[in-house]
């Protein structure tokens, strides 16, 4: 019996899914966002986000990307769970804005963002469809 070397194991990403594979590259996305977002803060005098809020979507823009990278590496499903994790706090930041007096087109922005994030969620943590076996086949 042989033991499977490096070199005879499948490719990184072999284990992510096309859907899964847009999801992170989504997620890439929101995470650029966030940190290009946490250099802005908010005007003297407008209603805006929290500067602890800007510096913690940057924070978690950095562990999205991290996590892309890792998780296109290696198909870990652990990174694929941290980007998640990421992403659903970095919207739960965000919700505030529902409840402030704020322009409509912002409201509409973060709305949009909400609904990126959940399909990106979603996409990254939907399982990669197996093949049928030779028991399904006969059925």
């Amino acid at each position: 019996m042989t033991v499977p070397t490096s070199s005879t194991t499948a490719p990184p990403n072999a284990g992510l899914s096309r859907l899964n594979k847009v999801g992170l590259v989504l997620a890439a996305v929101l995470g650029l966002s966030d940190i290009v977002g946490s250099f802005s803060s908010t005007p003297e005098g407008e209603v805006g986000p929290p500067q602890a809020i800007l510096v913690l979507g940057g924070l978690l823009g950095v562990v999205t990307l991290i996590g892309v990278v890792w998780a296109f590496r290696s198909a870990s499903r652990s990174a694929v769970r941290i980007v998640a994790a990421a992403r659903i706090i970095s919207a739960i930041t965000a919700l505030p804005a529902f409840f402030v007096d704020v322009p409509a087109w912002l409201k509409l922005v973060v709305g949009l963002l909400m609904l990126v994030t959940v399909a990106c969620v979603v996409m990254i943590l939907t399982p990669a469809r197996r093949g049928l076996g030779a028991s399904e086949e006969s059925r």
